[in-house]
């Protein structure tokens, strides 16, 4: 099994993978697999509802959307991190979010996920809370901790400060892998998956 964790800064070595590199040591031992995927300083496109999406997922394949829906097929769990900007998630996830979730939002389903958001003092609920919207339209169980999943840190180094922070991170990584486990349990006894319907969408204006 293995959990594939996005990191939504530009910084690769800042706070919020410090926080991010928490949870995948306390995955690894729990005997689940962790990879970061780094969003990094790079263009991502914003979603213009072109409705083009594709079997491989976004119709524009200049960053790095397609390439993480790839991975995300072999996954078995999520965590999606950001720095709070403004009291609210980076614009750089939010625009992945979207593409991702619109295009290949199959990937996720019934796969359990997680949201960190790392902050200096203020915002981090909002910006959890923002995050945590993904995972409810795409039929994902939602892993929780002992707090809400915060860290704070401003320069980078700051987060391995947060002693309760970095506590909640790995009590997240516990529940997570322990719904996973609980997940491949069922599977092997043949407790199928629910039954989703897609039929009905209403559209108020005709």
């Amino acid at each position: 099994m293995k959990v594939l964790l996005v990191n939504g800064s530009a910084k690769a070595k800042g706070n919020t993978n410090a926080a991010l590199e928490e949870v995948a040591r306390q995955l690894e031992q729990e005997g689940i697999g962790a990879e970061i995927f780094q969003l990094g300083g790079s263009s991502i496109r914003d979603c213009i509802g072109c409705g083009q999406c594709t079997e491989k997922g976004c119709v524009f394949a200049d960053d790095s959307v397609n390439e993480f829906l790839a991975r995300a097929k072999g996954a078995d769990g999520f965590v999606f991190g950001t720095p709070v900007y403004y009291a609210h998630p980076s614009g750089r996830i939010l625009s992945f979010l979207d593409r991702a979730f619109y295009s290949g939002s199959r990937v996720f389903a019934y796969k359990p996920a997680a949201s960190v958001v790392v902050a200096r003092r203020g915002g981090c609920s909002a910006s959890f809370d923002v995050l945590n919207k993904y995972f409810g339209i795409a039929q994902m169980p939602v892993a929780g901790s002992t707090y809400w999943n915060m860290v704070h840190g401003r320069v980078p180094g700051e987060a391995a400060l947060d002693e309760e922070g970095m506590q909640t991170m790995r009590n997240l990584s516990r529940n997570l892998a322990w719904m996973m486990k609980c997940f491949a349990l069922g599977a092997e006894h043949g407790i199928p998956l629910p039954a989703t319907e897609r039929e009905n969408i209403t559209n108020f204006i005709r």
